[in-house]
Formats: C-alpha cells, sequence, structure tokens
C-alpha cells in the first residue's frame, strides 16, 4: 500500500515559494529542497505556502499577521505539538479563523506534530 510523503501531503510543487518559520523538525528543509521547493527561513512575501511552528499562546498570535506573506490563492499550514492540553487543535482552529483564514485540511506531521492548513476565504481572494 502506497502512503503519501509528508510533502505529498502538503502539496508542496517544484518550484514553490516555501516560508519555514520554526517547524522543529531538522529532516524538513531537506525535504523541501529535495522535492524543488524554494525555501527560505524567513516569511517572504509572495510564497505559495507558510509553515509555522505554533508552540505557544504567542504562536497562535502570529497566525494574525501572516496573510500579507502568502499569495492570494497560497496557504499558511500551522505545526503544532499533539496531545497537549494548553495548545489544543480547537485553539489554533479559532486563532486562525480570528485571523481571516479559513482551516480546510489538517494532517499528521509528524510522530509528535500535526499540522491545520489554512487559507483566504475565496470571498477575499
Amino acid at each position: 500500500m502506497y502512503t503519501k510523503s509528508r510533502i505529498e501531503k502538503l502539496g508542496v510543487r517544484p518550484g514553490m515559494r516555501v516560508s519555514v518559520l520554526g517547524v522543529p523538525d531538522a529532516d524538513f528543509r531537506e525535504e523541501l529542497v529535495a522535492a524543488g521547493a524554494d525555501v527560505s527561513a524567513r516569511a517572504r512575501r509572495g510564497s505559495a505556502m507558510l509553515v509555522v511552528a505554533v508552540h505557544d499562546d504567542a504562536g497562535l498570535d502570529r497566525l494574525a499577521r501572516l496573510e500579507s506573506f502568502i499569495e492570494r490563492n497560497g496557504a499558511v499550514w500551522a505545526v503544532f505539538p499533539k496531545g497537549r492540553k494548553e495548545l489544543r487543535d480547537v485553539d489554533v482552529i479559532r486563532a486562525g479563523v480570528a485571523a481571516g483564514l479559513v482551516d480546510n485540511k489538517v494532517i499528521r506531521f509528524s510522530d509528535t506534530h500535526t499540522a491545520f492548513r489554512f487559507v483566504i476565504p475565496l470571498a477575499r481572494r
């Protein structure tokens, strides 16, 4: 049985501009580069995808400042630890929605982390 890779689940394509902010996975950047993505460790305007680590309330607040860095049809992926009572999946969803985004996909990012995809609502694209 074929299982999609993390890069395939995220929707990474060759040449895609991806900004990665604080994601605690050493192999992730290498996977992105191997997939042909244009990767940066800082938020870049015009990113097709922005992958941000969310570990606490400050990380949740950061979601509100990220829309301006993604293409209108781009995505913000919020990566957060699994099973923490102080940071639940509903907290991450609420923060994304409060930032004016819509959550439309969830993936298993790693054994210890989950990722939610947030996009700009169609009415504002």
